[in-house]
C-alpha cells in the first residue's frame, strides 16, 4: 500500500508513549551468517543517527536497504521507517532488529483520508526524533514519496539512494517523478543501484555516484560446500525435486518473463525449474503450472545458500521492458558467489558488468536461453572462477557502505 493510496474515513492521534512501546508482535532479527558483519571503517566525522524512509519492508526480501542499513548501524543509530500498514487500529510498532537498529512501522485504520495519514506520519517522525533525542542525523530516502510528510525536517545530510527507477514500476504513483525532482533538489548525495541508473541521474545532481549491487561473499559461498558435500541435506521442500535443477531467487512480478519460463518448461520437461520468492503485483493464476516448475515461496536470507547449493544452474529470466531498463539484479553476484553458472536475459547492467567478461551467459531469445542452460549443464559454461572470485572480493557490501559513508562526510 503506497502512501498515496489511502481512501477516505477518519483518524485519531498517537502519543509519544505509544511510539516508544514495542508492539506485541513476533520479532524477526538480522539474518545470521557464518561470519558477523565486519565493522566498517568509520569516516572522520558522521552524525550519530540515520533515519531511513523506505518503500520496502524490513522483513521482505533481504536486499540493498537491509545490507546497507545493517552496516550503517555499526557506526550510528539507525531508524528504519516503513510505509504504513493498512489495518484496524492506529498505532506505531517499533522493533529492535539490531543493537543500534530499530524498525518503525506505522499502522493506520482502513478508510483514513490521505491528508490525515500524512499528518499522522509527520507527527510520528517528529515524536520519534523527540523521544529518541535525535540531534544530528542523516535522512536517507529510498522513496521520494516520503517527502510528503518529512519535507519539514532539517537533517545534517540528506541522501537519496535510488536503487530502482520506481516511476517505471507497475502501480507507481503519478506524482512520483515530481517528488523525485524535489528530493534530488534537497539531497546532498544521490547514490544509484547500478550504472544504467547512474547514467540516467548523473546530469541531475552534482554529487551522483554509482554503487551497484554488492555481495556478502562468505554467506553465499557456503553453497559451494553444500554442493560438494552430500551429507548436507537439501531443504525439505526441495529434496524431492529431481535434477537437473535450474533456479531463480527473487521477487516474481512484472519484471519476470513469464512466457520465457513457460516455453522453456514446455521444451524441456526433464529440467526442473525451482523458483524462490514472493509473487507480487501480478496474478498468480497467470504463471505457468507445469509439473517441472516448482514455486517454493519466499525464503529467509540465511537459508538461501542451502537452496543454491542444490541447484545446477541459476537464471535471471527478466523481461525487457520499462521496469527492467535500469535494474542491476543483486542476485547476479549472489549466484556467482554460490559457484553457480548463470544465464541471463540481456539486462544492460548484467551485460556490461558480468556478460562482457564472460562471467554470465547472455541469452536474448528462448532458443538462446535453452542452449545456454544446456551448455552450463554440460560443464562448458565459462569457468574462470579465479577471475570471478577476484571481482566479487572487490564488490562487497562492506566496501560499498564505506564508500557511501565517506561520500557523505566529504560531501563530494
Amino acid at each position: 500500500m503506497k502512501i498515496s493510496d489511502f481512501p477516505s474515513s477518519s483518524s485519531s492521534d498517537v502519543t509519544s508513549s505509544e511510539l516508544l512501546s514495542t508492539a506485541s508482535v513476533s520479532e524477526t532479527h538480522l539474518p545470521k551468517t557464518t561470519q558477523p558483519i565486519a565493522p566498517t571503517k568509520a569516516p572522520a566525522s558522521s552524525p550519530e543517527s540515520l533515519i531511513c524512509f523506505s518503500h520496502l519492508r524490513w522483513n521482505f526480501v533481504y536486499q540493498r536497504p537491509q545490507h546497507l542499513m545493517s552496516r550503517a548501524s555499526q557506526q550510528m543509530n539507525v531508524y528504519f521507517l516503513e510505509e504504513p500498514i493498512w489495518g484496524k487500529d492506529l498505532r506505531v510498532e517499533v522493533r529492535q532488529e539490531g543493537e543500534r537498529l530499530k524498525v518503525v512501522v506505522p499502522h493506520v485504520p482502513h478508510g483514513t483520508p490521505h491528508q490525515e495519514v500524512l499528518a499522522y506520519l509527520r507527527r510520528t517522525v517528529d515524536q520519534l526524533i523527540e523521544s529518541e533525542r535525535i540531534a544530528e542525523y542523516v535522512a536517507w530516502y529510498y522513496t521520494p514519496m516520503a517527502l510528503d510528510f518529512s519535507d519539514h525536517l532539517t537533517p545534517t545530510y540528506t541522501v537519496y539512494d535510488c536503487m530502482d527507477e520506481l516511476s517505471a514500476f507497475l502501480g507507481a504513483p503519478r506524482e512520483l517523478i515530481d517528488m523525485e525532482a524535489k528530493l534530488m533538489a534537497r539531497a546532498d548525495q544521490v547514490f544509484t543501484g547500478g550504472y544504467s541508473l547512474y547514467e540516467a541521474k548523473r546530469t541531475r545532481h552534482a554529487h551522483a555516484h554509482a554503487f551497484p549491487s554488492s555481495i556478502d561473499f562468505k554467506h553465499f559461498a557456503q553453497a559451494r560446500n553444500r554442493a560438494t558435500d552430500s551429507a548436507q541435506a537439501d531443504p525439505a521442500d526441495q529434496a524431492s525435486i529431481p535434477h537437473p535443477r535450474i533456479g531463480f531467487s527473487g521477487v516474481i512480478d512484472e519484471r519476470f518473463d513469464v512466457q520465457l519460463l513457460r516455453e522453456l518448461a514446455n521444451r524441456r520437461p526433464e529440467w526442473q525449474f525451482v523458483l524462490l520468492g514472493p509473487i507480487v503485483k501480478i496474478d498468480p493464476a497467470t504463471l505457468p503450472k507445469n509439473d517441472n516448475i516448482h514455486y517454493l515461496g519466499m525464503k529467509n536470507y540465511k537459508e538461501l545458500p542451502t537452496y543454491f547449493g542444490g541447484w545446477d544452474v541459476a537464471m535471471l529470466p527478466f523481461a525487457l521492458n520499462a521496469s527492467t531498463r535500469y535494474i542491476s539484479p543483486t542476485k547476479t553476484p549472489e549466484y556467482l558467489a554460490a559457484g553457480l553458472p548463470v544465464v541471463s536475459t540481456p539486462i544492460r547492467d548484467v551485460v556490461r558488468t558480468y556478460g562482457e567478461p564472460d562471467f554470465v551467459q547472455i541469452a536474448a531469445t528462448v532458443d538462446a536461453f535453452d542452449t545456454a542452460i544446456e551448455k552450463a549443464l554440460n560443464k562448458t559454461h565459462p569457468t574462470n572462477w579465479a577471475a570471478i572470485d577476484q571481482f566479487l572480493s572487490e564488490h562487497s557490501w562492506d566496501k560499498t557502505w564505506e564508500g557511501m559513508a565517506n561520500c557523505i562526510v566529504k560531501n563530494k
